[in-house]
């Protein structure tokens, strides 16, 4: 009985106003201090590797931001199914808010992909499947928000654009297994795996933190996003006006 009264309080817009309110400081607090201490270790303690020398270090950024567009995106997909099942708009508003910030994880996952991988294979780019996923899934999120944003009913919008982001959640294990399913210029997964992870712990530690860092951002800025979809959505109840007046 517990369990669905908690799962109840998750569908009333003024309870998870509430909530984001208070915690927002506290995940934007913890996030930047673990992100600090992620780069001093990753910068400055960490050796440089043996093969690939300090351009290595760009591992602390591009591996974190293309482990949260997965996360990001799989959280909004669940989002999105939980607000078609059961007519949550609490739910909807939730993965809304997820969309642009998962764009941003999956730009910065590209981007500094492109970086490394210049000195690394001689290219910006190439047409690799794990770099050609990732790049559908940037699409994918870019097609979510704009469906949202072409349809006027909110809740066509929401139903429309919560089917795609259900479908699209397949990508997510393309891009996790595409190293080990086709042949590949993307090195194998060195973290995220069954057993050991291959890195050194002074290596693996800061990259580790960061993930958590990253992740510990992600929810603060979901707070304040979703705070503000919920007011967008709710403006002319009465709860919305106490809360602003």
């Amino acid at each position: 009985m517990a369990t669905w009264t908690w799962f109840h309080r998750l569908a009333s817009p003024p309870h998870v106003y509430g909530f984001a309110h208070r915690w927002t400081r506290w995940f934007g607090g913890f996030a930047a201090v673990a992100m600090v201490v992620a780069l001093y270790g990753g910068l400055v303690l960490a050796p440089p590797d043996y093969q690939q020398k300090d351009a290595f270090r760009m591992v602390y950024v591009h591996a974190p931001t293309a482990w949260l567009s997965l996360m990001i995106y799989t959280t909004m997909a669940v989002a999105a199914a939980v607000g078609l099942i059961w007519r949550m708009k609490v739910a909807h508003a939730a993965a809304a808010a997820c969309a642009p910030i998962g764009a941003w994880f999956t730009v910065a996952a590209l981007g500094t992909g492109m970086l490394w991988g210049k000195p690394m294979w001689g290219a910006y780019w190439v047409w690799d499947p794990r770099l050609t996923a990732e790049l559908v899934l940037l699409f994918l999120y870019f097609g979510y928000m704009g469906l949202r944003a072409a349809i006027e009913d909110p809740v066509k919008a929401d139903k429309a654009s919560a089917m795609l982001a259900v479908v699209g959640v397949i990508n997510v294990p393309i891009i996790k297994f595409s190293v080990e399913w086709w042949n590949s210029l993307h090195q194998t997964a060195t973290v995220m795996q069954l057993g050991k992870p291959k890195m050194e712990p002074s290596m693996l530690w800061p990259l580790l933190l960061m993930f958590a860092a990253f992740a510990l951002y992600f929810i603060a800025v979901l707070l304040i996003r979703l705070r503000a979809e919920l007011l967008r959505r709710e403006r002319n109840a009465s709860w919305v006006r106490e809360v602003l007046t």
